[in-house]
């Protein structure tokens, strides 16, 4: 059982483990940060607590964004997309959002694009 409001839950589409991607986000910049996966109760806590929990599909736990490294999420918004099977969490965030310790995850460099 979860503290999730119902009527939040009634409308997440969840994959067959019951987790939904959440895309995360710097409120003021707009800067795509990283994507974690959150199941019901991580998101009630992420909503409770406005900092951002995941679930952990490797380690099989939720954890909260930098509880061991200091690099802290504080949620200015959730939102759910058109299908309910994604979310957009705006955050504040302090320091590096991936574990390389880089800004963002998606600093890698850019793929090739065709020319058509």
């Amino acid at each position: 059982m979860t503290g999730l409001d119902p009527a939040i839950a009634a409308r997440l589409k969840r994959d067959r483990a019951g987790l939904v991607p959440a895309v995360v986000q710097q409120h003021d910049t707009g800067e795509v940060l990283m994507l974690g996966w959150m199941d019901d109760e991580a998101l009630h806590r992420t909503l409770a607590t406005r900092r951002t929990t995941f679930w952990s599909r490797s380690r099989q736990e939720y954890w909260v964004k930098g509880e061991t490294s200091g690099h802290r999420q504080t949620v200015t918004d959730v939102r759910l997309d058109c299908d309910g099977d994604t979310l957009l969490v705006k955050v504040d965030q302090v320091g590096a959002a991936c574990h390389t310790g880089d800004r963002t995850c998606f600093d890698a460099v850019a793929l090739p694009l065709g020319d058509g």
